[in-house]
């Protein structure tokens, strides 16, 4: 019996060495070889590690603050006024808020952020209580109960919430990093958690933030290595149950009819979701390329509510036009590739998970706010990070960069980490004559 010829892949080369070459099939051509190598880039793994992501998220998170600052002024005046009030006012504590959020940034970039993991437990069952106690003794402010009053300061526990979560997630998920492959290591404890928590923002009828906290969630389970079939399913869950609680609230109806222009008179009628978003895209319209100039806007005389807030970017686009949409949306594009440097290139699995639920907070909710401002979503009541007026939600939003610029500083080599003042630098001795 002739036995088959095998057919070699190549012949074996003669002076010992591996001379072999992928065939040249294998190569990536056209498409998808730029692709790749756009990727690669993105990534920035093939160049070592310096400051320059940490001083992009640093200038980025910096700028969008200044220009939130400028816009709440201008977007805030008119309203301020009519009511009696300075028209400085609210630019005034929307900076005070900035500078206590910067200090937090600053204070938390300086440290190593696994001090968080001890924390992570205590800081969720406080958020849990603060979100209780806004369903008891919370102030309701256009149809939302997010904010309760403590010694004269008003908080929005929600907020701090999606910080909250993010530490959390990372914590738990970290601990179970070998156990991530079976079903109730990953449910337990995270699911029920989040789910409380998605829960008591719900009862306060805030449905952005609840899809947010659901985003981060998602994140978490994602960057912590999760099988991609578990979390297919967790999605096909998470979309049940959005649609279940979208049939379930005739306000949350009327926000999906008025978007897709099939909103019955009682809609129109009791809520009037079109007024808003009709009157955000009538302001970007007339920004035109270049803007009517700032604090020129005429859709923030009482026209388009919520100007300082959730519509605040169709008053950017009002004043200053589609160069300083374009501007925001850089600055925006520019945060998330650092921040997504920062998480690819973490091997420890708490650091890119809290890394990677950050970032999907932050461009998540960026993107969300921006995509109803222009009506490609539904109205839902999601801020502007670092943009719209807010305090809790600046505060919270500059300490989850400060968390990402403590992660970019530790992957540093020593003599490169960014310092807040420069070395002094010993003076030579004089030589005694």
């Amino acid at each position: 019996m002739v036995s088959t010829p095998t057919r070699t892949r190549g012949k074996e080369p003669q002076d010992g060495k591996n001379k072999a070459t992928p065939p040249a099939g294998r190569q990536p051509k056209g498409l998808r070889r730029h692709w790749r190598s756009f990727w690669e880039s993105l990534e920035g793994k093939s160049k070592a590690p310096n400051s320059s992501t940490y001083y992009l998220i640093l200038g980025c998170a910096l700028a969008l603050t200044a220009i939130g600052i400028m816009m709440v002024l201008s977007a805030s005046s008119v309203e301020a006024i009519s009511e009696g009030k300075s028209p400085y006012a609210d630019a005034l504590k929307q900076a005070v808020f900035g500078v206590v959020g910067l200090v937090a940034m600053y204070v938390i970039s300086r440290t190593n952020v696994n001090w968080m993991k001890k924390l992570s437990w205590w800081a969720l069952g406080a958020v849990v209580v603060l979100l209780a106690l806004v369903q008891v003794m919370g102030n309701s402010v256009n149809g939302n109960k997010n904010w309760i009053d403590l010694g004269g300061v008003t908080l929005q526990p929600s907020e701090m919430s999606k910080l909250v979560l993010c530490v959390w997630i990372a914590a738990v998920l970290a601990r179970k990093q070998k156990l991530l492959n079976r079903w109730m290591h990953v449910i337990i404890p995270v699911v029920p958690g989040a789910g409380l928590v998605i829960g008591l923002v719900m009862l306060g009828n805030d449905l952005g933030t609840v899809i947010v906290i659901a985003a981060i969630a998602a994140a978490g389970l994602y960057f912590a290595g999760v099988p991609g079939r578990m979390l297919g399913i967790a999605g096909a869950v998470g979309v049940v149950g959005a649609v279940l609680a979208t049939v379930s609230s005739a306000n949350r109806i009327c926000r999906i009819t008025s978007w897709l222009g099939t909103a019955s008179a009682s809609c129109t009628e009791q809520f009037d979701f079109d007024f808003q978003s009709t009157n955000g895209m009538y302001g970007l319209a007339q920004g035109s390329w270049t803007g009517l100039g700032l604090g020129q806007s005429r859709q923030k005389y009482n026209w388009l509510p919520e100007a300082h807030n959730d519509f605040i970017f169709a008053i950017i686009g009002e004043e200053l036009g589609l160069v300083g949409t374009i501007v925001v949306l850089v600055l925006f594009a520019i945060l998330g590739i650092a921040i997504f440097r920062v998480v690819v290139r973490q091997t420890d699995p708490f650091q890119r998970t809290l890394a990677g639920g950050i970032m999907v907070w932050l461009l998540g909710q960026a993107s969300m706010n921006m995509a109803v401002v222009t009506q490609l979503l539904p109205v839902v009541g999601v801020p502007l990070p670092f943009i719209s007026y807010g305090g809790s939600a600046l505060i919270m939003s500059l300490c989850g960069v400060g968390v990402v610029l403590s992660l970019a500083r530790g992957q540093l080599p020593p003599q490169q980490r960014p310092r807040f003042l420069p070395r002094r630098t010993p003076k030579p001795a004089r030589k005694r004559t």
